[in-house]
């Protein structure tokens, strides 16, 4: 269970630092599941290993998945593929950022400008993973900036074994409203 998620559009962005593929799927399945059992559509930016994962753990909890599939009330992207739609020399590009992404948004609200999407997004860590850490924040900079426009709350999964100084930790933190806890609890970043 994820819980201190609004249900309402109000700058939720959330970051997980995950331990494992395992603890990664169950924790974005209850973020995402629960958006589903408050009417809210999903987006799924992930590695396909991951997006696997996820789904899984859905399914385990009884979603229908195909369904939410088929009726667009998930949406599951690759991070890598997403990422090269949007990056020029190495750097992620606010304008094609935008064109990509507005579009995915809008996709999963159906024509309803009221719903709140629950986007999971590991596009953040998949950069990391490649020593691109100015393009990462540059990434989670350029998500907060949509937030002003478009209604989503946003988790991102990013791997421990990333993370080698407590300096990079804090960097990415600064970036985040709320850090997930093991148990599903988000708490605020002061």
């Amino acid at each position: 269970m994820v819980t201190n998620v609004p249900a309402t559009h109000s700058q939720f962005h959330a970051v997980r630092f995950y331990q494992d593929r395992a603890s990664l799927a169950r924790l974005a399945a209850g973020f995402i599941g629960e958006g589903f059992i408050a009417s809210m559509p999903a987006i799924v930016l992930a590695t396909p290993a991951h997006a696997d994962a996820i789904l899984a753990e859905l399914r385990s909890r009884t979603f229908d998945v195909e369904r939410l599939l088929a009726t667009g009330e998930l949406i599951v992207l690759d991070a890598d593929a997403m990422l090269l739609r949007l990056m020029v020399d190495g750097t992620p590009n606010s304008r094609l950022f935008q064109q990509v992404m507005i579009p995915v948004i809008e996709k999963a609200c159906n024509g309803r400008r009221d719903r709140v999407v629950r986007l999971y997004g590991e596009m953040v860590d998949v950069l990391w993973k490649a020593g691109e850490t100015v393009a990462a924040t540059r990434l989670e900079t350029l998500w907060n900036q949509l937030a002003q426009t478009h209604a989503f709350s946003l988790l991102c999964g990013y791997s421990m074994g990333n993370f080698y100084k407590d300096a990079a930790q804090e960097e990415i933190r600064m970036h985040h409203s709320h850090v997930l806890s093991d148990d599903g609890i988000a708490t605020p970043f002061n």
